[in-house]
């Protein structure tokens, strides 16, 4: 512990601690010191408010509201005026909750009644840190320029470790002349990658041809790809260029090839193994000189087994296999892509928004995205045209992502009674399922750092 009006050094947020009792101070200090944060125990109110004028990384304020002189309502006050973000937590006696109530309304964070309970005490501490640091971390996406948001996002999709590994697979499928498969669910961004790869090859001065198997009637879907000549069938009263003959020396990008017929993928094989093709009604092969790179929303491997994918084609493909997660497997995602089209909307419709709620941004990190990337810009994007005030508010978010919270404390009235310990432990293990033991994503989801989460796992006897 450090007690000192002086610039605290330290990378880590501070927390102090405003208590003119010594023991009930040094309870405080030793009951929150395992949090992620530097702990900061005050002599006296004044020096807490010396304190919290002399640091900027002030992160929770815990106060006594009951002090003579300076009591818990001039530290709330002082805090945040100081440091809006900062979260302040009253402890109160019995006979002063009405004050603490109060002080709710004033904006303090949340009250603790003495005696209070050691673990209400560290969780309450623990979730105020937590919304400072999201608070914090909207703030700090929202101070980047567009321009910079923009090159996050076109360079890096994302600053997940699942999103490195991708970034990691795309620089290599650049660097060699070679055919790439990407799958994942529809809305993850498949295409992105597509031009990402494009542009970092050596083949980015030539044609960039994407074409959606999904888009084109199977009945025409051949002709579109490989061209005709004259008389070839009815109504063909002319030669056509086909879109491989438009990629020839550059890439063609075949969306959704899970959706090509048999015909079509034979026809396919052919031209990755012979580099060459036949126009419709002409028999005289053309040769072609492309870089091909596919993405399917469904699991070939499995079409292969249902008859529905040529095994031989597939291997073709995948030389280099790109899987992109899910926006749901890196919600870390979400804050930065949420930003990022925020700022486009806001630009392209001309209105005046200085970014979004905390708590806007905790329910987006909630959903599922079922439509992946292409859901959130849209539910973004709504937003962006709903919104009245000054920034994105609760009220402008829509009705299922609003209704989430609600819901999932409901779903509770149906499970069986049991102690609170026994409801965290499922909820770790539950998450921890769901996330494949990924540590670093289930504190995310749970509201709670690594530290906390590996001591609840040693605490319940869990494994991941």
């Amino acid at each position: 512990m450090k007690s000192s009006t002086e610039v605290i050094e330290t990378d880590q947020p501070l927390i102090i601690i405003a208590e003119d009792d010594d023991r009930m101070r040094e309870l405080i200090a030793a009951v929150i010191d395992k949090l992620d944060a530097r702990v900061v125990a005050a002599d006296s109110p004044q020096h807490a408010l010396d304190l919290i004028e002399a640091n900027t990384n002030v992160a929770v304020v815990v106060t006594d509201l009951k002090m003579p002189f300076v009591d818990g309502h001039d530290i709330l006050n002082f805090a945040r005026r100081a440091h809006p973000r900062t979260q302040v937590v009253m402890v109160t006696g019995h006979g002063t909750v009405e004050s603490a109530v109060q002080a709710l309304k004033a904006g303090a964070f949340d009250y603790i009644r003495k005696p209070f309970d050691n673990d209400e005490l560290y969780h309450t501490v623990e979730r105020a840190l937590s919304y400072y640091q999201l608070s914090m971390e909207n703030e700090k996406l929202r101070s980047q320029s567009n321009n910079e948001l923009q090159e996050k996002y076109r360079l890096l999709y994302g600053q997940s470790l699942a999103m490195s590994k991708v970034e990691k697979l795309i620089e290599a499928a650049a660097a060699y002349d070679c055919n790439v498969l990407i799958s994942g669910e529809s809305g993850c961004g498949k295409e992105l990658v597509a031009q990402k790869i494009y542009s970092l090859s050596e083949r980015s001065e030539q044609s960039f041809v994407a074409v959606n198997c999904a888009a084109i009637p199977e009945n025409i879907i051949e002709s579109e790809l490989f061209g005709y000549v004259k008389g070839a069938f009815t109504g063909a009263d002319r030669n056509k260029t086909g879109l491989l003959e438009q990629a020839n020396g550059g890439t063609l990008f075949l969306d959704e090839v899970n959706n090509a017929s048999l015909s079509l993928q034979a026809k396919l094989l052919r031209v990755l193994q012979d580099g060459s093709y036949y126009r419709i009604g002409d028999s005289e092969a053309q040769s072609v000189n492309m870089r091909v790179i596919t993405a399917s929303n469904r699991n070939l491997p499995e079409m292969i087994k249902s008859g529905e994918f040529r095994q031989d084609l597939y291997y073709r493909l995948k030389v280099v296999d790109i899987g992109l997660p899910a926006l749901r497997e890196r919600r870390q995602d979400i804050p930065l892509l949420a930003n990022f089209f925020l700022n486009r909307h806001v630009t392209r419709l001309g209105k005046n928004l200085n970014g979004m709620s905390t708590k806007v941004l905790a329910a987006l990190m909630r959903h599922d995205w079922p439509g992946n990337v292409r859901e959130l810009e849209n539910v973004v994007l709504s937003m962006t045209i709903m919104a009245m005030g000054s920034r994105i508010n609760e009220e402008d978010l829509p009705a299922e992502l609003a209704d989430e919270e609600a819901s999932q404390l409901r779903s509770l009235d149906f499970v069986a009674p049991q102690s609170l310990e026994e409801i965290e432990a499922y909820f770790i293990r539950k998450t921890l399922r769901e996330q494949q033991g990924d540590r670093t994503l289930s504190a995310e989801i749970l509201g709670i750092d690594k530290s906390t989460l590996w001591r609840k796992m040693k605490r319940y006897n869990i494994e991941d």
